[in-house]
């Protein structure tokens, strides 16, 4: 069975995001004076083929765990969409 899982990848609290920053001052220069912070992240899709939706979150975790987050700095949720 197919499943469609969506991982995702933000920075940990207390780690620095100068994107994140740069963009908020962006904002602000637009006249979003109201967007008081801006964090930035990553999504990424996957199809995975899975016997069951439980195993297709593991293997988007263990991927996630392994390649498309770095654990030091970042976390990450996977989620089973459908």
């Amino acid at each position: 069975m197919k499943f469609q899982v969506k991982v995702t990848v933000s920075l940990k609290e207390g780690v620095l995001d100068p994107q994140g920053q740069t963009i908020g001052n962006a904002l602000l220069d637009l006249g979003y004076e109201s967007i008081m912070k801006v964090k930035t992240g990553k999504i990424f899709t996957l199809e995975i083929e899975a016997e069951t939706e439980a195993d297709a979150a593991r293997m988007a975790s263990e991927a996630a765990s392994k390649l498309l987050a770095n654990p030091v700095i970042e976390q990450f949720k996977a989620e089973v969409v459908r």
